[in-house]
């Protein structure tokens, strides 16, 4: 009995040190998005958003975007979209439309947030969602 417990405690130490070996150095950290509190709404109807992304390099072919939504009651607006640098820092990004505005008011809404990245594996680049964010902001 003491042979299989030594045995079975010695097997599952080289497995935990196999898969510890096998571990990236990044893990433990993700891919994430936020979303600030504020927009704003320029006189000519341009409309901001902005917040922070970080992602980290997987060694695989296609850009990577920040891309936003403003939603207020059953309308929704695409604003903007920013490439991405995935390195693993935390990054600001900004995204603008011009000449939404007309439609949104100062006041509460809220940002879906969407970190992509558009993978070049296959002739048609297909979209493989990083990280995303659902916020109400303000918008000023």
């Amino acid at each position: 009995m003491r042979v299989r417990l030594a045995l079975s405690a010695a097997a599952t130490s080289l497995i935990i040190a196999g898969l510890a070996a096998a571990t990236p150095s990044h893990a433990g950290q993700i891919d994430d998005l936020t979303v600030n509190g504020t927009g704003t709404i320029a006189a000519d109807g341009t409309i901001t958003l902005s917040g922070t992304y970080r992602c980290l390099p997987d060694g695989t072919p296609g850009p990577v975007f920040v891309g936003s939504t403003l939603v207020r009651g059953n309308e929704s607006t695409g604003i903007g979209g920013t490439h991405a640098v995935c390195d693993g820092q935390v990054r600001e990004w900004t995204n603008t439309s011009k000449g939404t505005g007309s439609r949104y008011e100062r006041g509460e809404a809220t940002v879906r947030a969407h970190l992509v990245k558009l993978s070049t594996k296959s002739v048609l680049p297909m979209p493989q969602p990083l990280a995303h964010e659902e916020a109400r902001v303000e918008l000023k």
